[in-house]
């Protein structure tokens, strides 16, 4: 017999994902699909790698976990996310009709599980589902920071650059007069 994992454990799993996310250049989300407390899945964003807009790390642990069950409707299903999910994301879960939805970090930009809107809030709309939000929601929130960090640094770096190259030869393809 296994033991359901824990709420922590289940975010720190959506962490290494995340993680994953952030090796191979993606916003680092991650995201873990619990089933009677076991994992059936796990996505982390890869829409750049991918070339796909919807490979958001809920859509990717979602399309797993739809087929490891065979079957589109998921209602025995928890969530655990790094970051508070988009609009996209959350129909996508309320239309799998998951029981409950736990994120990390708020998206004061486009979170809609009460940041920017509460779209699981509507009780006009014919699901609804558990959220908790804030689990871990510092060490989330430091992941996506230390990624934009590093970005920023990048871009910094490059701009640097092409402007040390562009000073280092003028208009004419000649070095600058004097320094010959």
């Amino acid at each position: 017999m296994t033991v359901p994992t824990s709420d922590e454990h289940a975010m720190r799993l959506a962490l290494a994902q995340a993680e994953r996310a952030h090796a191979a250049g993606e916003v680092p989300v991650g995201a873990v699909i619990l089933l009677n407390g076991e994992p059936i899945a796990t996505g982390f964003n890869q829409p750049i790698g991918t070339h796909d807009p919807t490979a958001h790390a809920e859509i990717v642990a979602l399309r797993a976990a739809a087929r490891h069950v065979s079957n589109y409707r998921l209602p025995d299903c928890e969530l655990f996310v790094t970051l508070e999910p988009c609009a996209m994301c959350a129909m996508a879960l309320m239309h799998a009709r998951f029981k409950r939805i736990v994120f990390g970090a708020r998206d004061p930009k486009t979170g809609v599980a009460g940041s920017v809107l509460d779209l699981f809030g509507y009780r006009e709309l014919n699901h609804h589902t558990v959220i908790e939000g804030g689990l871990l929601g510092e060490e989330c929130g430091e992941v996506l920071r230390r990624f934009f960090r590093e970005r920023r640094a990048q871009q910094k770096a490059l701009r640097a650059a092409a402007l040390d190259a562009a000073g280092s030869v003028g208009s004419d393809g000649l070095p600058p007069a004097g320094t010959a």
